[in-house]
């Protein structure tokens, strides 16, 4: 795999997460807004955590190869 292809899946791996959390803080918008289970609010900040933690690990990733040139 050449290194375009390599920083490509690494950003590809980096910006899922992104999503992800953007999907959950739009989640908790609703709940907030609507009054809905405290319940799922907690549920999509748990996953917002994860998924920053994910996203931590794939920019490491993308450090990683950055210093190995």
């Amino acid at each position: 795999m050449s290194n375009n292809d390599t920083l490509r899946t690494l950003v590809h791996d980096a910006r899922a997460p992104l999503n992800r959390i953007s999907m959950n803080a739009e989640l908790i918008k609703l709940v907030l807004e609507n009054d809905m289970p405290k319940d799922k609010a907690l549920a999509a900040l748990d996953k917002i955590i994860t998924n920053c933690q994910q996203c931590s690990e794939s920019l490491q990733n993308i450090s990683d190869l950055d210093s190995t040139e």
